[in-house]
């Protein structure tokens, strides 16, 4: 998929979110845990991840049914890890109905990663 259509692609996602990724976007936004900006729906190399903190090296991934046992989201979790995220994933179920567990577990990832740069160099 070229750079426009990813793009695209993703602000069509944007769009049209699952009820799992927009109830967990509410808590995300505006820099609601730690200060740390997520994206949603956002381009990481060939890939379009559910959320991604930059800053943090963290993603994000809700996961309906049609991913249990996914080869290809092994695959995928593979090159996002390799180039240096850590990855979450969770059930849209557990997103929706034990949303306080999942975003402990988010908050947990994000303060051992440290705190941000503010000036772009190491504190």
């Amino acid at each position: 998929m070229r750079e426009r259509q990813k793009t695209r692609f993703a602000r069509q996602l944007r769009r049209q979110m699952t009820d799992a990724e927009a109830s967990l976007w509410y808590h995300l936004r505006n820099r609601a845990l730690l200060g740390c900006k997520f994206r949603r729906q956002h381009p990481i190399g060939p890939y379009i991840v559910d959320f991604a903190c930059v800053e943090r090296k963290l993603v994000i991934e809700l996961d309906g049914s049609q991913h249990a046992d996914s080869a290809s989201d092994s695959a995928r979790t593979s090159w996002i890890q390799a180039n240096g995220y850590r990855v979450l994933r969770f059930w849209n179920n557990d997103a929706l109905r034990q949303q306080q567990v999942v975003l402990a577990v988010i908050l947990e990832a994000l303060e051992s990663a440290g705190p941000i740069a503010s000036n772009g160099s190491a504190p």
